[in-house]
């Protein structure tokens, strides 16, 4: 069995296996450019956050359906729970749907199928959580969450996601402020790409209670003394860091620094089909590569735990967590 964790950043969108892709432009009748599943992965390779984004959105255009995104949830959270994910918060982007004329409803309860099931069928239990697009205009934000009132009983939260430099968090405080008075919780991605002043903003404009990403705080010492001394937690994402090359090798990766300085770590995957490995793919990875101990992967998968929005289900977290401190490590396996 592997460590039990939670995810808490993971883009549905981004969990688009080829094979997937490809089932589904058959039965939407989408015509894809690539001979084949072999052919599509040989484009999976990308030189930054821009061409890995021109691939992710040109895919979408095989999800059409309620049963599309049915699909897609129900693929992830199986695979998910095979790496021991216990609870998984999911982000989606409705904004890059509705542009094709995908409505909201459609995209919302048809995730919501396989998400309102995923307790009794996978063992996961999930919230979902509405990202606007940075490189989309304020206004469209406001008008995506004015879109998604109707649906705010399924929805937890909202992010920011997509091309971050040149797009900084103060673009997205309306909408963010917004968000809040709707009772929202609230993250963004920030420190990706992009400076350590965008995790800044992130905190004091749009109030972020978790920052996705957040690798390059390390490059403000006062920033980190800040994020250390009020818990805020970190989405960190090692795979697709490197995929992105905002590391240039896994063995660069700053997460053992990030952790020694006490900052608030947890393991992710992102867009796990784009980039090379589910949750438990990334523990494995930093356990082998940077050489993590027992104690430090349970540190993180406690923190997980610890940084999700469990509130609501404070029985759930402590079992989890009860889960985390009595796993036993298999010699050699997997984390």
């Amino acid at each position: 069995m592997p460590l039990p964790k939670a995810e808490l950043h993971l883009h549905v969108e981004g969990t688009l296996e080829p094979e997937l892709a490809f089932e589904l432009a058959a039965r939407n009748g989408v015509r894809l450019p690539y001979a084949d599943t072999d052919e599509l992965r040989e484009a999976y390779q990308f030189e930054d956050l821009q061409s890995f984004l021109n691939l992710y959105y040109e895919l979408m255009a095989v999800l059409r359906t309620e049963r599309d995104f049915e699909d897609l949830a129900h693929a992830y959270l199986a695979r998910a729970a095979a790496q021991g994910v216990r609870h998984a918060e999911i982000f989606f982007d409705p904004q890059a749907h509705l542009s094709r004329g995908v409505g909201m409803g459609t995209v919302v309860e048809g995730l919501w199928r396989a998400l309102g099931s995923s307790e009794e069928r996978h063992g996961v239990s999930t919230r979902l959580i509405l990202c606007f697009l940075r490189d989309e205009s304020a206004e469209s934000a406001m008008e995506t969450l004015e879109a998604a009132r109707p649906y705010l009983d399924r929805i937890t939260g909202v992010g920011l996601d997509s091309a971050e430099v040149g797009h900084p968090p103060v673009k997205f405080r309306e909408v963010y402020e917004a968000a809040a008075a709707l009772g929202l919780r609230r993250v963004a991605h920030a420190g990706e790409e992009g400076p350590p002043e965008y995790i800044t903003e992130a905190l004091d404009l749009l109030g972020v209670e978790r920052v996705d990403h957040g690798l390059r705080c390390m490059e403000d010492p006062a920033l980190v003394e800040r994020l250390v001394r009020d818990r805020i937690p970190l989405t960190l994402c090692p795979l697709s860091n490197v995929r992105l090359r905002a590391v240039d090798v896994l063995a660069d990766h700053p997460l053992p620094a990030m952790m020694d300085a006490g900052l608030v770590c947890t393991v992710n995957s992102d867009d796990p089909a784009y980039f090379g490995g589910y949750a438990g793919d990334n523990f494995d990875a930093v356990r082998t590569t940077l050489g993590l101990s027992q104690e430090r992967l349970r540190e993180l998968a406690r923190n997980s735990f610890l940084a999700s929005f469990l509130e609501d289900d404070e029985e759930r977290r402590a079992r989890c967590l009860a889960e985390v401190d009595a796993y036993t490590f298999p010699p050699d396996r997997p984390a």
